[in-house]
């Protein structure tokens, strides 16, 4: 087959969900309200942690840093294709990919990482509550959210330089929306044994870090609220959990299914639409899953709600 160096790369073409022209006007107008849905919900979680002094707490101070990466990582891919469906043009500059694929690698790492940290919080909440404000201080909250942030940014710097090194066929067509990292290294003509080993590190750094920390979070949560006397307080330290138990199966339920669906399904079409659920539908539920089942979120967004209307 042959090649050409990446040098003489300058875009990749990316195919999207569909080629049915009659599709794209729906498509347009389905994922700008989606991304509108996520950037709003998002963006007044954070206003209402930031405006109300009573969610001044770790447990929000977290959920303000996923609020903010929940709208980084719609960014980096939706925008790109609303406007490649409004101007009938599917290409994405080679640069613009490799851009588009640390971003992913360096939000979707972090998401993975700030929702462990999440479970470590609501641990130490039930099973240590008269130490809570002790254990989880300031000083501990910055030590669990900027050491991912730096890994996460380092896991995506290594996995999108090391693209520089690979030369690509002539065929340049990205069966996605987005320039998804593993569907690039199908289209490299060279060796990719080292790009593939990084991307198998990268999955067990961010796996062995997370899940066990969830899973071992949670067992001694359950542990701990059966302990429990009271079924009145039982309920309520399973209700705190509620919410994020919610996002965690949902974007990891997601993942995993896009996984089993790429491992089963052999069109890559079929891949790309299961892909909206784990890069699109977790950012946009997760303001709704916070807000609806938290009656300080809402009394905080009813305040910030009011504060602005005031303003217009």
């Amino acid at each position: 087959m042959e090649s050409k160096n990446q040098t003489d790369v300058s875009k990749f073409l990316l195919l999207g969900l569909t080629e049915d022209p009659e599709l794209q006007p729906f498509l347009f107008f389905l994922f700008l309200s989606i991304y509108l849905v996520t950037v709003l919900g998002n963006l007044l979680i954070i206003l209402a942690v930031s405006s109300d002094s009573h969610l001044y707490t770790p447990m929000y101070f977290f959920l303000s840093n996923l609020s903010f990466t929940e709208i980084c990582l719609s960014t980096t891919t939706i925008p790109k294709m609303l406007v490649n469906i409004q101007t009938h043009n599917q290409s994405i500059t080679y640069r613009g990919c490799l851009i588009q694929i640390c971003f992913i690698l360096l939000f979707g790492g972090f998401e993975n990482f700030i929702l462990a940290v999440m479970a470590y919080d609501r641990y130490v909440a039930i099973c240590h509550p008269l130490r809570y404000m002790v254990i989880v201080n300031p000083q501990l909250c910055l030590l669990l959210v900027l050491p991912p942030l730096l890994m996460s940014t380092i896991v995506g710097l290594i996995l999108s330089l090391t693209m520089l090194r690979l030369s690509f066929c002539k065929n340049l067509e990205i069966p996605h929306f987005f320039c998804e990292l593993p569907q690039v290294i199908k289209l490299a003509c060279s060796d990719t044994l080292i790009n593939n080993i990084l991307i198998y590190l990268a999955i067990g750094v961010f796996g062995a870090i997370s899940l066990p920390g969830i899973i071992f979070s949670y067992i001694r949560i359950v542990s701990s609220v059966l302990r429990m006397p009271s079924a009145r307080a039982k309920l309520k330290a399973f209700s705190t959990c509620g919410s994020h138990l919610s996002v965690v199966f949902l974007f990891c339920g997601t993942v995993f299914g896009v996984y089993i669906s790429s491992e089963v399904t052999t069109s890559p079409r079929k891949t790309s639409v299961a892909s909206v659920m784990y890069i699109v539908v977790p950012q946009m539920m997760n303001p709704f899953i916070y807000s609806l089942r938290n009656s300080d979120m809402k009394a905080a967004l009813r305040k910030l709600i009011r504060k602005l209307s005031s303003f217009l």
